[in-house]
């Protein structure tokens, strides 16, 4: 009698374990949060396929406007570098979770304020084609040392020297040669000339905040507007280990959106390089 009973009790006991394990087989993953931010001459519009993607595959995306961009009409005379900073903290100060912070071109220096201002708050560090500066660089210091892109010379300053100005026909050729005639369009048509100031404020950075958060970057192989040889330049100056290549032009969120969004999630994994 006993040993029916004790019987009786490993049969559910084990009907409980196997329920148990495919149940926890069949767990959706947690979300991640990803917060993008975009570059210069450039809007939110730029991440919106990406953003979409991520979505779909179950993530969590926002997509922070910079003032003075996109549909932001803030004074290019009051804008800098920490503004940018700041408002890219308050977006991730109104989420509960930590992020994937994720900057391209200009947004590059911009998710590095970021990441020193609130550390803890990054769980990863993204860089696509973007400019990763050491501490005390401003962007126009970086981009200066930039042989080989195409981008200084087409630059029109403002009479008053708060913007620069791109002709319309040197859009597509810089920065997005790969890209589709509609992608190419989409670029022109949502095209603004770019507040100054940012690009020469310098970005003080540490070791004890900036230096904490894990890093990977993402390099754009065939960038008319932040050259490779400068973006290896400042992975290697910044120590990076973690890299990926992308054989796009400098947007390439635009030209082969499902690549970055594979790439992200790969780094969201902790997966690959």
């Amino acid at each position: 009698m006993k040993t029916i009973f004790f019987s009786a009790i490993l049969f559910v006991a084990t009907i409980f374990a196997l329920s148990s394990c495919t149940k926890n087989d069949t767990v959706t993953p947690t979300p991640k949060t990803f917060v993008l931010v975009h570059g210069a001459w450039q809007a939110p519009y730029a991440w919106q396929a990406v953003k979409d993607q991520l979505v779909q595959q179950g993530q969590n995306v926002i997509v922070v406007e910079l003032p003075g961009h996109g549909s932001d009409n803030t004074s290019p005379a009051t804008l800098s570098m920490d503004v940018y900073r700041d408002k890219v903290v308050e977006a991730i100060n109104a989420l509960s979770d930590n992020v994937i912070l994720v900057g391209h071109s200009m947004g590059g220096m911009v998710v590095s304020a970021v990441a020193e201002k609130i550390p803890s708050r990054i769980d990863k560090l993204v860089y696509v084609g973007a400019f990763l500066p050491a501490n005390g660089q401003s962007l126009l210091a970086l981009a200066s040392t930039d042989s080989t892109s195409q981008l200084g010379p087409a630059l029109i300053p403002s009479a008053d020297q708060l913007t620069l100005d791109i002709k319309a026909e040197n859009l597509a050729p810089i920065f997005i040669q790969d890209g589709s005639d509609a992608v190419k369009k989409q670029v022109v048509d949502n095209y603004r000339a770019e507040p100054f100031i940012p690009f020469t404020n310098p970005v003080m950075l540490t070791a004890a905040n900036f230096g904490t958060v894990t890093k990977y970057y993402v390099y754009t192989a065939q960038d008319h507007a932040v050259g490779l040889t400068l973006q290896k330049r400042m992975v290697a100056a910044a120590g990076i280990k973690s890299t990926y290549t992308l054989n796009s032009s400098h947007c390439p969120f635009l030209s082969m959106p499902t690549e970055v969004t594979t790439t992200l999630q790969t780094i969201a994994k902790g997966l690959g390089n």
